[in-house]
């Protein structure tokens, strides 16, 4: 159970710190409030890596939890587990933040990022989402590796990584790769965020499988890849 609130933890912070931050720079006005944003999501992650890492691996993303079922390295039960843990999380996370927007409504510069919306159409954004996500994952899978990975810098490299889709992604979805940081905001938002929720929920998995596909035939050791 530990590790299972430690996703939980680790993904509230995840969506307060980062959907917070976009609240708060109104992001996607100028390219500051991008960069702030960008940077918000990043540094979040690196925070709860070296925070929670040791307990739960932090995944704090389903996206990930799959990368990691399909390459074995955790359980379908545990999976399941993480994933709704971290959607739990995300919704935590959301309300503190809406609890703070809506008691001082004139403290926050901006809404439309807290929840992502597809800024071209639906199929642009899902073609984003696919190819972010499978960049973001695929780090995570090679970095953590028991062999091949990047050891007690593998959290800094996973949140750095995550600053730099944001820098590309946002312009165009306000970059999920993410599903419980999507799925809690955009309840809580509705409108267009919940017109647009499907493609922040199947981009990400579709995006996750092919980052576990590529990674199974470039660097995973298991009986099973190598054949």
């Amino acid at each position: 159970m530990k590790k299972y609130l430690a996703e939980m933890v680790g993904t509230m912070v995840l969506v307060l710190m980062g959907c917070g931050t976009a609240v708060s720079l109104n992001c996607g006005v100028d390219p500051a409030s991008v960069v702030g944003t960008a940077l918000a999501f990043g540094l979040a992650v690196v925070a709860m890596a070296y925070a929670i890492g040791g307990i739960s691996g932090c995944h704090i993303n389903p996206a990930i939890t799959l990368g990691c079922l399909l390459t074995k390295r955790i359980s379908p039960k545990d999976a399941v587990m993480y994933m709704i843990f971290q959607v739990i999380g995300a919704f935590i996370g959301s309300a503190l933040l809406y609890a703070l927007v809506t008691t001082a409504p004139d403290l926050a510069q901006g809404t439309t990022t807290g929840a992502n919306a597809c800024a071209a159409s639906q199929t642009n954004g899902l073609i984003a989402e696919i190819i972010l996500t499978c960049v973001f994952v695929l780090v995570v899978l090679g970095t953590t590796d028991a062999k091949k990975g990047a050891g007690n810098f593998a959290g800094l490299a996973i949140g750095l990584s995550l600053v730099l889709i944001h820098l590309v992604g946002i312009h165009y979805t306000g970059t999920s790769v993410n599903p419980a940081r999507s799925i809690a905001p955009a309840v809580f938002q509705g409108g267009q965020a919940l017109t647009d929720l499907w493609v922040f929920i199947v981009g990400p998995f579709v995006g996750a499988a092919c980052a576990a596909g590529i990674w199974c035939m470039i660097g995973c050791d298991c009986e099973k890849c190598e054949k």
